[in-house]
């Protein structure tokens, strides 16, 4: 299982990069950067909820005038990579306890956030390529798993 979400961040990694490029291309919509920067925060604060460190100073919405973009792509993919490599295989289904953003606490294992933070992304950057078509891109990138993979 630990395998296979390292592959999955490795798509991860290779559609936010993809994505990105896309949008620094176009002239690019404020929202379309705050969609980017909630995916790049969002996956911060799972892998901090997983680490069982403070998601102090995370924001769900970060300003997104100081982010910088391609820096905070590479280290989540690494920080998320190393995260896993240092796993074995039973710890996947390991419980994480949390509280989200209202407080509540929940229970998660780490193979149920891990999925969370890949559909989440990939929920953000279908938005993001909505987005763009809008604004007349004409041509966005390939962003389907399948793609990734036969590279």
């Amino acid at each position: 299982m630990k395998e296979y979400f390292l592959r999955m961040f490795g798509y991860d990694l290779y559609a936010n990069n993809q994505i990105l490029a896309t949008m620094r291309r176009a002239k690019t919509p404020q929202n379309t950067l705050v969609l980017m920067a909630h995916l790049l925060g969002a996956q911060m604060r799972w892998l901090k909820r997983c680490k069982n460190q403070s998601e102090a100073g995370l924001e769900m919405f970060p300003q997104v005038e100081t982010i910088p973009f391609e820096t905070l792509i590479a280290q989540n993919h690494r920080e998320w990579s190393d995260f896993l490599n240092e796993l074995a295989d039973t710890d996947m289904d390991r419980a994480i306890v949390y509280r989200n953003t209202s407080g509540a606490e929940f229970s998660s294992t780490i193979t149920e956030i891990a999925t969370q933070v890949i559909n989440h992304g990939t929920h953000h950057r279908a938005q993001i390529g909505q987005l763009l078509k809008q604004i007349g891109v004409d041509a966005l990138p390939p962003l389907d798993f399948i793609f990734y993979i036969r590279q």
